[in-house]
């Protein structure tokens, strides 16, 4: 076999992994909120998949990875054509970017659950995946700007997770607080059913090794090298982030959260995701551990102090670990690195990107959903919030006893 159909096949099965990941997310939303409104979770789940996979590939795709318009935008070409030159088929390129675009639209729908109407989240969906997602993306992986810089995000930190977090911050804080979340105080609002949660994060995981070692964009020669190495980082930075948000919950609140050390996991391996390629196992437990702890006080900050109502964490697991893993590049990368004698270049590159895809990202996303809330509506009634937009917005629950 051929080193270019190995690699074809290499792109294509991670690309599989990946689109498993829709799995894990709808699992974890799903059983992070409450049961009247699973249905509702696992339809905005579908469509971001089905809608993200026609708008990218009409034209999403050209955007992010077309001939560069002074650095900011990919030309776009309406209906995909192989013209892009890549050493493995277009084709498959197209699917492994496919599913990293659904996954980015996919982080706002946990953070918005239980009270934004479906309609008009079927909007959204469309222009992250169709705007939002291919221009930021094209600044760092279509050749723009960023990547000029020397900006350094390997399968998606920021360019995937961080947009996708920022979003729901945007979405959430315009969409307000579920019922009940907030009287004086932050009331919790438990998950109906923690084992699909778990079975959501052990997904997700298992997807994460397409979703950083089919970065590579192929097996072949010394590419096999490389993705034994990323599985190992991002491992390691999973298990560390899991357990050290279990050990801090512990201390912090007299008992280890389950749901807390299911986002732990997650949160290493969103931290890991920018660097996975260019850091050591012991700078991927060390990164691991860190987004652990950042994990706690970034949820307490989001629920606590800014009172933005985030059902499932997402905002906390993916923006600001998103930020913070591209940020740990500056540090750990072993070339060119703070701490292996690179300087502050690189950590200073790492930052302009932090802060301006987050701009772009919370930006955009913030504007589309004023004007989605001023005209067609972002919110559902009182009646059917509290009766579950399973019934009121598809006309039937998802546990029928």
């Amino acid at each position: 076999m051929d080193a270019r159909a190995i690699d074809t096949i290499w792109v294509l099965l991670a690309a599989v992994l990946v689109f498993f990941m829709q799995a894990g997310f709808a699992m974890v939303e799903a059983g992070f909120t409450r049961a009247k409104n699973v249905g509702n979770i696992i339809m905005k789940n579908f469509m971001d998949f089905s809608i993200g996979s026609l708008v990218f590939w009409l034209v999403g795709f050209s955007i992010m990875f077309g001939s560069s318009v002074g650095g900011f935008i990919g030309m776009p070409n309406f209906f995909f054509t192989a013209e892009y030159g890549n050493d493995v088929p277009d084709m498959a390129i197209l699917i492994f970017q496919t599913v990293f675009a659904a996954t980015a639209a996919t982080i706002v729908s946990g953070a918005m659950a239980e009270r934004t109407k479906f309609s008009t989240y079927l909007i959204f969906s469309l222009v992250i995946t169709m705007v939002i997602y291919p221009i930021s993306g094209h600044w760092v992986w279509g050749g723009g700007w960023l990547s000029e810089l020397g900006f350094h995000d390997f399968a998606g930190s920021t360019v995937v997770h961080s947009v996708g977090g920022w979003a729901a911050l945007a979405g959430a804080a315009i969409i307000g607080p579920r019922i009940g979340k907030y009287n004086g105080k932050s009331n919790a609002i438990p998950g109906h059913n923690m084992v699909l949660g778990a079975l959501g994060v052990f997904i997700l995981w298992l997807g994460w090794f397409g979703f950083n070692p089919g970065s590579t964009l192929g097996a072949s020669g010394d590419n096999v090298f490389s993705i034994a190495h990323i599985f190992i980082t991002t491992n390691l930075s999973a298990a560390s982030g899991a357990i050290v948000t279990m050990f801090v919950t512990w201390k912090r609140y007299g008992k280890p959260d389950l749901s807390i050390t299911l986002n732990g996991a997650l949160a290493g391996l969103v931290a890991i995701t920018a660097g996975t390629d260019i850091v050591s196992p012991v700078g991927a437990v060390l990164i691991g551990s860190m987004a652990g702890i950042v994990l706690v006080f970034g949820l307490e900050l989001i629920d606590k102090i800014l009172k933005v109502d985030d059902p499932v964490g997402a905002i906390a697991v993916h923006g600001i670990n998103g930020a913070f893993g591209t940020l740990m590049v500056g540090l750990f990368a072993t070339e060119g690195g703070l701490f292996y004698g690179g300087g502050w270049s690189l950590l200073g590159v790492q930052a302009i990107g932090v802060v301006a895809v987050g701009a772009w990202a919370f930006g955009g996303a913030y504007i589309l959903f004023t004007v989605l809330k001023k005209t067609v509506g972002l919110r559902v009634s009182k009646k059917e919030e509290e009766e579950g937009l399973d019934i009121h917005e598809h006309g039937q629950s998802s546990y029928n006893y």
